[in-house]
């Protein structure tokens, strides 16, 4: 007969130990589902499986926590999405305000990251060139170091536009379509530019509102014809300054005197391709490198610099230069001269009077036929001398003898008959090359100490000349270190 429950101890401690936990479950639910109603509507659940009745209570409260802490999360998105309304009502009402009021006349703030569509950004480097912009685009950062607006159609800046940009550098306007109206009064307020890039527009006259913190003006490539002294009173420390392929000059005068003293800090000067007939008077004596090449000048006067200059390279290429045209006091001041280019110019001899600091003298391209013995008398420092493209048919022996420090000597396309007498001993180079060469003296290449040592030569060009191989002289070149050194072909 089998036992009742009673008689089981087993299933009685069952009984007494299951039944209080299922009453704290249910209290606890109790619990939760009060606090549940003060916060949000209850939802129902899904029953769980009665087997396993502790691992429900366990995971039960975290769930319904984050459920709580999300309601209240969206109480606070509520509450700050009914603020941003409130003050978007209120924006447009200030906006009428504005409007209605008198319109700012400065170019308003953009922030330092902000970039124009128009224009790529590095850093604060803007680049803006070849986008075919008529105008500056709007909203380049404030703090722009380096502005580039090349290759554009740019016909005019905004009034004021730039005065706000206190940390720009460097701007380049270049080939655009500026006139003197459009950009005047566009660069005064820009207190911290250093270099300024005009060249290739369509301006008549050098502007005269150019900042005081300039170094580098170019204005190549205009329609220049007029300058005056005022244009440089603002800039007296310019450093270089470009004015070629303009109209300077007009063909009949030179530059008024003294026009550019103001600039007395100014090293380089580039006036090529213009229309002055002489070289400008009352130059800065700071100028260092002065370029006048493709002009029109037939006289180089004596007062281009009152006082002692400091001129090292001079360039008067391309010109009417006749040997009259060159006085005895054209380049008495010029005491530190280095470099010389005198080449396509109706020079007949070689100048005389020239600076002894020359290291460079070129005169190629011009009407010369001979070279005297005393030419080059002075010139102890000379070690780059070019002559080619001349009519020489006559060099005296020993013209280039005085030369102790000579280098290269080029004496191609002229009418030479015969290589020339007592070639310096510190020659290096020499090109005799489209001549009428004939005959070689044994006195060209060794004399002196040569008969007896090696010469210096590393090249001797002979090309296209009427050297007939089997007359020549073999004791003219065995002072050479090899038949490699000589081109005959």
């Amino acid at each position: 007969m089998p036992k009742s429950n009673e008689d089981n101890p087993t299933v009685g401690l069952k009984a007494s130990v299951t039944q209080p936990k299922t009453v704290q479950l249910m209290e606890n639910d109790t619990k939760l589902s009060v606090r549940r109603n003060k916060v949000s509507p209850p939802q129902p659940q899904p029953l769980k499986a009665s087997a396993a009745p502790q691992l429900t209570t366990a995971k039960t409260p975290p769930t319904r926590r984050t459920k709580l802490n999300r309601g209240s999360q969206n109480k606070t998105i509520k509450k700050s999405k009914e603020r941003k309304r409130k003050k978007n009502n209120k924006t447009p009402k200030k906006q009428k305000k504005e409007k209605k009021g008198a319109t700012p006349t400065h170019f308003p703030y953009f922030k330092d990251n902000y970039c124009p569509p128009e224009c790529a950004c590095y850093g604060r480097v803007v680049q803006c060139s070849d986008k075919g912009v008529d105008k500056i685009p709007y909203g380049i950062p404030y703090n722009s170091r380096y502005v580039l607006l090349m290759n554009n159609r740019i016909d005019s800046i905004q009034l004021d536009l730039l005065d706000e940009y206190v940390s720009m550098e460097f701007l380049v306007l270049s080939n655009n379509r500026l006139t003197d109206g459009s950009a005047e009064g566009a660069f005064e307020g820009i207190p911290a530019l250093k270099r300024l890039y005009l060249d290739r527009n369509l301006l008549g006259s050098v502007p005269t509102d150019l900042p005081v913190s300039l170094e580098e003006l170019r204005l190549d490539n205009n329609r220049l014809s007029l300058m005056s002294e005022a244009s440089w009173a603002r800039c007296p420390g310019l450093l270089v300054l470009s004015l070629s392929n303009n109209s300077l000059g007009n063909g009949s005068d030179s530059l008024p005197n003294a026009v550019l003293s103001p600039l007395h800090n100014l090293r380089t000067l580039n006036l090529d391709h213009n229309q002055l007939t002489s070289v400008p008077l009352g130059l800065p004596l700071s100028v260092k490198e002065l370029y006048l090449k493709g002009n029109l000048i037939e006289h180089f006067r004596g007062g281009a610099f009152n006082g002692i200059s400091e001129l090292v390279v001079l360039d008067l290429s391309t010109n009417r230069l006749t040997s009259k045209g060159l006085f005895r006091e054209s380049l008495l001041n010029a005491t530190h001269l280095e470099s010389l280019n005198l080449e396509g110019n109706r020079l007949k001899q070689v100048p005389r009077h020239l600076p002894p600091s020359l290291k460079t003298l070129n005169l190629e391209g011009n009407l010369m036929s001979s070279v005297k013995k005393a030419a080059f008398g002075n010139l102890k420092n000379l070690e780059h001398l070019g002559l080619a493209r001349n009519k020489i048919f006559k060099v005296a022996p020993g013209a280039f003898r005085t030369l102790p420090v000579l280098h290269q000597l080029d004496l191609c396309h002229n009418r030479l008959r015969q290589v020339p007498r007592q070639l310096p001993e510190s020659l290096h180079s020499v090109a005799l090359n489209h001549n009428k060469i004939q005959s070689v003296p044994r006195d060209a290449f060794c004399w002196g100490n040569r008969s007896v040592s090696l010469s210096g030569l590393v090249r001797v060009h002979l090309e296209h000349n009427l050297i007939d191989m089997g007359k020549l002289d073999a004791e003219a070149f065995s002072c050479l270190r090899g038949f490699q050194v000589v081109h005959f072909y």
